[in-house]
């Protein structure tokens, strides 16, 4: 019969084994749940990428038709409307139709609504614009900006377009008829065609008042449809400029990540949906495969594991010591190495992490021709702080800094450390000096945000300098104090310039 003593280790040991098996468990959870994150971070940074696209493909389009409308205004009000003149003309518009691709055709329309001249050979002189809404809506406005319309289908050919038009004026400011420049629908679904957008996938030009140009894939009573009461564009489109977001179609129930973008010049916006069931299909697929087989691994691990227990229950007690002392060691060695790489008061990593960080992303630069950035923040007046509030208030004041910044700062791969006293550094790689510059802005803000109390300070709350150097293009010359050297010149600069402001080395101080 066993002893007390042994049947205790046994005990211990049949316990230590379920817990591997429970903690296998845990970690292959969190890292599935972590790697599911990770796909959909991508996605949406891919639906963004795709929105961004899609509206600057967008703008060119109507900027381009735009363009050609500038210069028939331009034509009409110096050659006039003389036979010869409309003549001329006529070719020009030809012309300019030939050349962009996406124009279904241009026109120049009277007072009455009738078709002065156009880009077309043979138009019936019974056609007439007077009942369509950019005539009636130039009628009514005096301002000469471009107008787009809805979506209609063409009178000659029963194609669908979308117009931009401008108003003529007379000499006396009056209504004397219109420019237009119809833009087939088709050369945007082309364009859209080129994204593989998956089965659940969609993309959308739509304008600002909610209705449908373009949608792919597209439905019967897609064009001109209204989506005012969808949530795309009830809750994101129609408030912020853009954003992603992620919603649950009431139509087909499909849960979809949407990134969407207004045009900076005309009213319209675009968006682009990924089905997040096709998103995460290869992560689902990742998950049961790594599922079973941590099941399997569970199950031999605790049948196998039973069976040496059995055979070694005479040496379990030294055993059970061996695999304490190791954990001990592995716990130690854990404990050291956080140590070693980071801040213990900030949480922040320390200055040897980002000594070593800084090293490797410089090489990496390097290999791929990519530009790195360095946001160097120092606390304004924190002498005056800790004089006037004590140590361990100063203490208190940057460990709220340091989170401020690390929640400020979202992009991954970037590293925040703790540089030494009150500077904090943000290694950025990728990163260019206009984006690097905004980063730190809005890293002040965040500071400034947190109104910690300060009366040392003119603004009467903690603020911060920030200075940002950038090399635009790595070579194998270039070294960590190079650029740390940039920064830090930057940052003296922001300070000596009236601090709580950015400055970017080489460039100009500017409030956050």
């Amino acid at each position: 019969m066993l002893s007390k003593e042994h049947r205790s280790v046994i005990a211990s040991a049949k316990i230590f084994v379920a817990s591997v098996c429970l903690l296998l468990i845990t970690l292959a959870i969190w890292n599935n749940w972590r790697a599911r994150e990770i796909q959909l971070n991508e996605a949406r940074n891919t639906a963004t990428n795709i929105a961004r696209a899609l509206a600057q493909h967008a703008e060119d389009t109507f900027k381009e038709a735009d363009t050609a409308l500038i210069g028939i205004v331009e034509r009409l009000e110096y050659d006039g409307r003389e036979r010869l003149a409309l003549l001329r003309l006529a070719r020009f518009l030809s012309m300019q139709v030939a050349e962009l691709s996406q124009l279904h055709g241009l026109f120049v329309i009277d007072k009455e609504g009738k078709w002065v001249v156009n880009s077309e050979k043979l138009v019936s002189a019974q056609v007439t614009s007077k009942d369509r809404e950019y005539f009636v809506y130039h009628q009514t406005h005096v301002g000469n900006l471009p107008h787009i319309d809805q979506p209609v289908q063409s009178r000659v050919s029963g194609e669908w377009i979308v117009t931009i038009s401008r108003r003529l004026n007379k000499p006396d400011g009056s209504f004397d008829g219109i420019v237009m420049a119809a833009i087939k629908l088709d050369y945007f679904t082309k364009f859209y065609d080129n994204f593989n957008m998956g089965e659940g996938g969609a993309l959308l030009l739509a304008s600002d008042q909610g209705r449908i140009l373009v949608r792919r894939p597209l439905r019967n009573d897609s064009i001109g449809k209204s989506i005012e009461n969808a949530s795309l564009f009830r809750d994101y489109a129609s408030k912020t400029f853009s954003g992603v977001a992620r919603i649950r179609s009431a139509q087909d129930g499909i849960t979809r990540v949407n990134s969407y973008r207004h045009l900076g010049r005309y009213p319209l916006f675009v968006a682009a949906a990924l089905s997040e069931d096709e998103i995460l299909a290869s992560w689902k697929a990742d998950a049961f495969l790594h599922g079973f087989g941590l099941l399997l691994l569970v199950f031999l691990l605790g049948f196998f594991g039973n069976r040496l227990i059995l055979q070694i229950q005479l040496r379990v007690e030294a055993e059970n010591e061996a695999l304490e002392a190791q954990a001990n060691i592995e716990h130690l060695n854990q404990t050291l190495q956080g140590l070693a790489m980071h801040d213990g008061l900030t949480g922040l990593a320390n200055r040897r992490c980002f000594d070593d960080e800084i090293v490797k992303e410089l090489r990496r630069a390097v290999r791929n021709n990519e530009p790195l950035a360095l946001v160097m923040i120092d606390v304004d007046y924190f002498k005056r702080y800790n004089d006037t509030y004590g140590h361990v208030a100063g203490d208190d004041c940057l460990r709220k800094i340091a989170a401020a910044v690390k929640t400020a700062e979202q992009r991954s791969g970037d590293l925040v450390a703790r540089y030494g006293g009150e500077e904090i550094v943000v290694l950025l790689p990728h990163c260019d000096e206009r984006s690097a510059a905004q980063i730190a802005a809005g890293i002040l803000k965040g500071i400034s945000d947190l109104r910690l109390a300060h009366s040392g300070n003119p603004h009467g709350v903690v603020t911060a300098s920030a200075g940002v150097g950038v090399l635009a293009q790595v070579s194998t010359t270039d070294t960590a104090e190079s650029i740390i050297d940039m920064a830090d010149k930057a940052l003296y600069q922001a300070k000596s310039t009236g601090r709580n402001r950015v400055c970017v080395y080489g460039g100009t101080a500017a409030l956050p």
